[in-house]
């Protein structure tokens, strides 16, 4: 054990699998679930079940660039950023309000 310390660069052969370790346990998934998350923005279309950051469930009424208009009960719309939509649940309900017909495809 001795004989693997001895050299200038000892330390750095214990540290080096913990770094490769903190990548694939920490960093990487985190990467992933982000990119998940910003497919699921990006997906985002009116008539979605979506699930806000702060628990609410609501229908998307609207999609803009950086915000959604989400009707969180009968006739109260709410403008969100998009980013905080956690979860889109269903994505076949036409909205409350609709008078548009969603085109099969």
């Amino acid at each position: 054990m001795a004989e693997l310390m001895a050299g200038p660069f000892g330390p750095l052969i214990f540290f080096v699998p913990v770094i490769i370790l903190f990548y694939f346990m920490l960093i990487r998934p985190q990467q992933k679930a982000m990119k998940a998350h910003q497919a699921l923005v990006a997906g985002l279309k009116r008539g979605d079940t979506v699930v806000l950051s702060n628990g609410v469930i609501g229908k998307v009424t609207r999609v803009e660039a950086e915000q959604a208009m989400v009707e969180i009960a009968q006739g109260v719309n709410v403008a969100v950023v998009k980013q905080m939509i956690t979860q889109v649940r269903d994505r076949t309900a036409v909205a409350a309000n609709d008078t548009k017909t969603i085109a099969k495809s």
